[in-house]
């Protein structure tokens, strides 16, 4: 089975190549690595260009943002599963791919996989600072502010051709969409493994202050709608805090 990863980046020196290594460092070797850059002019494309013999695919252009990029590396993909790994993002271990590929591999009708992730510090990765522990999906549990930690979120790529790719629509929420869409509207089969699989740095986009948190909030609940979903706004935010809340209570680390 072949694996595609796809890391979207622009002007991102000081980490991509962490990101990088974590994929190329996985004891699975069936994977399709897929980078695309959004025209970097700050190193980033030169170190990409170094490493361009260990890459599968990289492509370097102007885009429309993060998920336009997204989508452009979901059509070039030939993997029997895609995942996405942001440029501020490593893998926790070497064993990650392999997992997920045993899964799918034990499961024909499998259709998406994902895991747990922790947020870390931007310089010191050895410091955690959230640790965004998911669940098993239960049908409701988007409509109480769940959803799954997107870098961990594998998916057949029949999927994509079945239910569509990122929604442009969407600056800042766009990965929360399509995760409804595929698990909580059209009702995919999924598998939920209780174990670190991605470390994600402080400072995302859509987190890196009050107004994107906001504004992706808002796009979360416009997406409700616009995929026929009933949602109650109060019950919605108060679980969502909870459960952020619980994020940042300090958990055993294996």
């Amino acid at each position: 089975m072949k694996i595609s990863i796809i890391t979207v980046v622009w002007n991102n020196i000081n980490t991509i190549n962490d990101t990088i290594n974590s994929v190329l460092s996985q004891n699975y070797k069936n994977i399709e690595y897929i980078v695309i850059d959004g025209g970097s002019t700050d190193g980033t494309l030169s170190l990409l260009n170094s490493k361009r013999d260990q890459l599968s695919i990289l492509v370097s252009e102007s885009d429309e943002g993060i998920y336009h990029a997204m989508n452009k590396g979901i059509e070039l993909a030939k993997g029997d599963v895609i995942g996405f790994l942001n440029s501020d993002d490593f893998y926790f271990n070497n064993e990650v791919i392999s997992k997920v590929a045993r899964e799918f591999n034990n499961d024909p009708f499998l259709e998406a996989h994902y895991a747990d992730l922790l947020y870390v510090d931007q310089i010191n990765t050895s410091k955690v600072i959230r640790y965004f522990k998911s669940s098993k999906f239960q049908q409701g549990l988007f409509l109480k502010g769940w959803c799954p930690p997107h870098p961990t979120f594998f998916v057949h790529k029949s999927i994509y051709k079945k239910f569509g790719n990122f929604n442009l629509n969407y600056n800042l929420a766009s990965d929360v969409d399509i995760m409804m869409r595929f698990l909580e509207k059209y009702k995919i089969k999924s598998l939920y493994t209780p174990e670190i699989w991605v470390k994600m740095r402080m400072g995302g986009v859509s987190n890196k202050n009050l107004k994107n948190i906001w504004l992706q909030n808002m796009e979360i609940l416009n997406s409700f709608s616009k995929n026929g979903l009933k949602v109650n706004p109060i019950v919605f935010f108060f679980y969502k805090i909870i459960s952020r809340l619980k994020q940042y209570i300090k958990k055993e680390i294996k």
